[in-house]
Order: structure tokens, then C-alpha cells, then sequence
């Protein structure tokens, strides 16, 4: 069997990973424990995000054509490649609180929305909250005001009652 065909699942995988992506995002893994390693992964699991390590010639032939092209000049060395389909500051937002703690884990660059962020934009990205997080923020906002209006009729009405 020759080579490419044993390399060909591989890269229809990553194909099938960044496929309808939100955003990916590259990291430096090197230096991580296994005991590390198996954290981080557990805590992008959770949030059904996709952290997976591949060759970087199996992604950048997978990322050819696609909005990710821009990430192919950032393979190199180790690499692990995090993905969302669904929350587009995730993998951003999970990789940079794990390198606080875990500072041998090195954002390298990634791609959100279609607009490719070095380092800094990544780090930039990794400060806005999820969507729930802002949705829950605007909500209570909004109830804010509701619950004080409300709290004035009361004590009017008593206050006429009395």
C-alpha cells in the first residue's frame, strides 16, 4: 500500500474537523506532561471543542483551499490543532486559560471567522466571553431596571394603601 493512501483518511479527517469550523487555532505543545496533555484535552472535550494532533504536512494539505490556508506558513514543529464548530472565541478563550497555568503550552496563531490573528489576536480573542456569557450579561441588564421599576409600583401602591 503506498504511502498516500495510508495518509489519505488522515487528512479527509482534519478535511471533515475544520469543515463548517467557527475557528482553529494552533498551539505549541511541547513541554506538556502527559498528565498535562490529558487534562487539556479533557477540558476541550467538554466544551465539544476538537483538540487533536496531527502531521503538519497532513494539515496543511487538508487546509489547502480552505479559509485555514492562511495557518499553513505556522506549521512547524509541534503542533496540536484546536477546532469549534459551534463557539467561535472557544478554542481561543480554553487554550489561553490552560497556558496560564501550563505556560510550556504556546499559542501559535489561528484563524476565527474567516481572518487570520497572530499570537496577539489570538491572546486579544481569548479575552471575550462566550455567547452565553454575554447573553446572560445582557439579561440581567435588562431585568435590572424591570426589577426597580417594579419595586418603586410596590412600595407606591402600599404607601396609598396605608
Amino acid at each position: 500500500m503506498a504511502k498516500v493512501e495510508l495518509k489519505q483518511p488522515i487528512v479527509e479527517e482534519i478535511k471533515k474537523n475544520i469543515e463548517d469550523a467557527k475557528s482553529v487555532v494552533l498551539v505549541d505543545y511541547r513541554g506538556l506532561t502527559v498528565e498535562q496533555d490529558t487534562k487539556l484535552r479533557k477540558s476541550m472535550r467538554e466544551a465539544d471543542v476538537i483538540y487533536k494532533v496531527y502531521k503538519n504536512t497532513m494539515v496543511a494539505r487538508a487546509i489547502e483551499g480552505t479559509e485555514f490556508e492562511s495557518l499553513k506558513n505556522d506549521l512547524e514543529g509541534p503542533t496540536a490543532i484546536v477546532i469549534s464548530k459551534t463557539d467561535a472565541t472557544a478554542p481561543a478563550r480554553l487554550v489561553a486559560q490552560f497556558a496560564k497555568e501550563n505556560p510550556q503550552l504556546e499559542i501559535k496563531t489561528g484563524v476565527v471567522e474567516g481572518t487570520y490573528y497572530d499570537n496577539a489576536g489570538i491572546k486579544t480573542i481569548s479575552t471575550i466571553p462566550s455567547r452565553e456569557e454575554l447573553l446572560s450579561k445582557l439579561l440581567g441588564s435588562i431585568q435590572s431596571p424591570i426589577a426597580n421599576f417594579a419595586r418603586v409600583i410596590k412600595q407606591i401602591a402600599e404607601a396609598k394603601e396605608a
